[in-house]
């Protein structure tokens, strides 16, 4: 396999030709690339030795590390799948992954939910995070392995629950490198990038950028979640060129430097206001003149098309990246004629490998022999892509996908509820909220329901306001989600 080369490669031979570039820093921790490569190697051995092989699924049960990178590293070295869960989630949502991904090994950070998680799930190996990671990691070896083919899947995360419960996106290593080199491309990314991982790493935003900077060889910083002070110590600190960071986030990483206490000109960002501006330096690659702009998903592998690549586009998601094809097609397969509304399907480099033990789903999913990505767009006259909005309802609450199925199958599991739809409603600070609306068959009350919700699914997906009717229109057997709009104020949805 002389023209196969997978993440595990590109460490191999940053290790080799970058060896006194610093590849991670995670509070004390700094390696450059050749510690890192020797870790990765030891602990893909120990792995090896609680019955990780090629297939096989590793889970990460916590917030951003360096241990993230190693862990896909090491699994990419042996031909297994990673998984970084998202934390955020709730008891219930995390047993399921756990269920449904049935991983050989799990490495957690201590928390209530996942201490229970881990004295009751049937896992095989459970290790906790910090200490018995770093003994685990210890006890393996540094030696050789097989070369991986890179077409086989190495990354896993879980997306898309349009139909109540998510499904893990497999990409394999060629796609994520593929999609990498789009990136560095559009962002214009240079050795001596630094980027600080302060979005979640389950998150496909950061996790591209993540390993964009892995594979030109520059610096990750790792901070377990975003604090808005500590974002600027860290730019401050390690002279960052590159923050996960939108809206809101920007204005609170402001406001915490109103004083100019720290030096955030290392930053090369987007325009944003004239606080924001006068802190940083405001970059002029074709990502950061754009607004960082463009359509995407993960099973896409983050991007797939990009507006820096059509300054001045008609379409305001701009062109595809030059690594994939882009088609607007109608339910039968064929393409509509520019100007026309179909369905945004794809197929390329940078695409997915299907998700994981859903065949049914795969094969509704690659119909035609294009990925479907169930978003609906439009081809402009200028060959730019216009994107219309979701093809199957879901609101956008932040940086955050929240799918009305998976709200309103956790509504119905109250024993005082008869039936529940679920809808977005504009928010002037996160775009959208999320409102329930609600039909009982019992005694329950708004914040009881508000509640039970929270109890079951991450905080972010309880609704902000429950109402209480009679009857949920219907179309068919579903929720006639225009006329809930209509009735109760519904709005704001993703490209409208």
């Amino acid at each position: 396999m002389i023209s196969s080369l997978s993440l595990s490669d590109v460490l191999d031979e940053h290790a080799r030709s970058r060896p006194q570039v610093t590849a991670v820093v995670d509070g004390e921790a700094r390696l450059d690339y050749p510690a890192l490569d020797v870790r990765v190697s030891r602990l893909a051995d120990a792995l090896t030795a609680k019955g990780v092989s090629a297939g096989e699924r590793v889970l990460w049960l916590g917030q951003n590390s360096h241990a993230v990178l190693e862990l896909l590293l090491a699994c990419s070295r042996l031909g297994a799948v990673f998984c970084p869960a998202n934390w955020r989630q709730s008891a219930d949502e995390l047993r399921f992954v756990l269920e449904d991904l049935t991983p050989k090994v799990v490495v957690w950070e201590d928390s209530e939910t996942t201490a229970a998680l881990a004295s009751s799930s049937g896992a095989s190996h459970w290790v906790r995070a910090g200490d018995d990671y770093e003994e685990l990691l210890a006890g393996g070896s540094v030696r050789d392995f097989p070369q991986v083919d890179d077409t086989e899947p190495v990354l896993a995360l879980y997306t898309a629950a349009f139909e109540g419960r998510p499904s893990a996106a497999l990409l394999s290593n060629a796609a994520l490198l593929a999609h990498a080199m789009s990136l560095l491309v559009v962002r214009q990314m240079e050795p001596g990038f630094t980027f600080l991982n302060n979005g979640p790493l389950f998150h496909v935003g950061t996790m591209m950028f993540c390993l964009a900077t892995f594979q030109i060889g520059g610096t990750n910083v790792f901070t377990p979640a975003f604090d808005a002070e500590e974002v600027c110590r860290l730019i401050d600190a390690e002279r960052v060129t590159q923050a996960f960071l939108f809206g809101q986030m920007i204005d609170a990483v402001a406001a915490a430097n109103a004083g100019g206490k720290y030096d955030l000109s290392s930053l090369r960002f987007v325009a944003h206001s004239a606080e924001w501006d006068a802190m940083i330096t405001v970059d002029d690659s074709p990502w950061c003149r754009s607004k960082m702009g463009g359509y995407g998903q993960t099973e896409v592998g983050g991007m797939l098309t990009f507006l820096g690549l059509a300054p001045g586009g008609a379409g305001f998601a701009g062109r595809p990246s030059p690594l994939v094809q882009v088609r607007i097609l109608a339910p039968d397969g064929r393409e509509v004629p520019g100007g026309e509304v179909g369905e945004i399907c794809a197929r390329g480099k940078t695409l997915f490998s299907g998700y994981f033990a859903r065949p049914d789903l795969n094969a509704a999913k690659s119909a035609y022999g294009w990925h479907h990505t169930g978003d609906l767009g439009r081809r402009e006259r200028d060959g730019t892509i216009t994107f219309i909005g979701p093809r199957l309802r879901m609101i956008k609450s932040g940086a955050e996908n929240i799918y009305p199925a998976e709200v309103e199958r956790a509504l119905k599991t109250h024993p005082a509820v008869a039936d529940a739809a679920v809808i977005g409603v504009p928010d002037a600070t996160w775009h959208q909220a999320v409102k329930a609306v609600v039909v009982l068959k019992g005694d329950a009350t708004a914040d009881e329901l508000v509640e039970h919700v929270r109890s079951g699914l991450a905080s972010y997906k309880k609704p902000r306001e429950v109402v209480f009717v009679d009857t949920i229109p219907k179309k068919g057997f579903t929720p006639d989600y225009d006329a809930l709009d209509a009735a109760h104020g519904g709005g704001n949805y993703p490209g409208a």
